[in-house]
């Protein structure tokens, strides 16, 4: 019946099973080299034909991918294009700022965004947008790579533990919440007797909860909202003391409730550290990108012109005119705060 909430609003890289989508960013191409063997020039090494050729039919091995890209061959050759292009931009990235990402690296990113979902399940509905695990890998090694050379360039120290600690001291009066606990018993004589022991002992909330264990019962104090928690119970809350608490009947509940708070509680710093430490890594990303794009432009990325031409806003489009629609739109930049790996 009650729900206990997190000691943040969730992270932003939380996974679900569907709608997932990667933020894989559009390579600027510039159309000024060009040969019918090469399929994009970026700096001195090339993507062949053969190359991008072999690259489509190994994702097209895989049936979800090959649903994606039947209706939109030449737009998925295109989305192919810019990962290879992606992948080479990297590589020359994380040369000129001297940084390694591992591939056991890659797997511990790939297994915090995954979390407790079905892999498989994920993985699948990646596929059903035309993306395969080795694209995934790709993205989420190209964002480790933004992360890391933000700080190698000095950019960004937010992930040290010094910064996530000053970060902590700065937000955590605002991460104070009221902590109560909800307890259903069947009869007002128990519950007297609970509220007097979790009076004279509130550490042995846990303890009592579990005598009286149901939907109605909060198993840990709780920190949140009650309007938000137990909104029926919200008022008597509002009115209760911090270390007391209140004794009331309530049908829905199903028996007497015990109400009990301790006042305002902050979280430590470790139970919201991994929050602290997603908002630094959004930090160093954002300065890891512009210095992505600092390389990209020296490079002088070339895309052959029989895959498209460029807009004005430098990005790939149709021969005919058109932004290449791919992945539904959920790539580019306005995809990077979606749920799922970064480029």
């Amino acid at each position: 019946m009650w729900e206990s909430p997190g000691v943040l609003k969730p992270r932003a890289l939380r996974v679900a099973a569907a709608g997932l989508s990667l933020a894989l960013a559009l390579p600027a191409l510039a159309a000024c080299r060009s040969s019918p063997d090469v399929a994009a020039y970026v700096g001195d090494a090339r993507v062949t034909v053969a190359e991008l050729e072999r690259a489509v039919d190994e994702r097209l091995a895989d049936e979800d991918v090959a649903e994606f890209a039947a209706s939109r061959e030449a737009d998925y050759t295109r989305l192919v294009l810019e990962f290879l292009v992606q992948r080479e931009v990297y590589e020359a990235v994380a040369e000129r700022y001297d940084v390694r990402v591992t591939d056991g690296a890659v797997r511990s990113r790939i297994d915090e965004i995954i979390g407790d979902n079905d892999a498989e399940a994920i993985y699948a509905s990646w596929a059903e947008q035309g993306v395969t695990r080795t694209d995934i890998a790709d993205s989420v090694r190209q964002q480790l790579v933004r992360e890391r050379i933000a700080e190698a360039a000095g950019e960004t120290d937010a992930l040290s533990e010094e910064a996530l600690r000053a970060r902590y001291a700065e937000v955590s009066e605002s991460l104070a919440q009221p902590e109560f606990g909800v307890i259903t018993v069947a009869d007002q004589a128990t519950a007297e007797a609970v509220l007097a022991e979790l009076t004279a002992d509130p550490a042995a909330y846990p303890t009592v909860a579990a005598r009286y264990a149901g939907p109605s019962t909060l198993p840990q104090l709780t920190r949140g909202d009650p309007a938000e928690i137990v909104p029926v119970l919200a008022e008597r809350f509002d009115a209760t003391p911090p270390g007391s608490g209140f004794v009331v009947p309530l049908e829905v509940a199903g028996g007497i409730v015990v109400g009990f708070t301790t006042g305002t509680a902050t979280p430590a710093f470790e139970e919201v550290r991994p929050d602290l430490e997603a908002e630094a890594r959004r930090e160093a990303e954002e300065a890891g990108a512009a210095l992505v794009e600092d390389v990209r432009e020296d490079l002088d990325v070339t895309v052959n012109p029989r895959y498209g031409v460029l807009s004005e806003e430098g990005r790939l489009v149709r021969g005919e005119g058109g932004v290449v629609e791919l992945l539904a739109g959920a790539t580019g930049a306005d995809a990077a705060d979606r749920s799922g790996p970064g480029d």
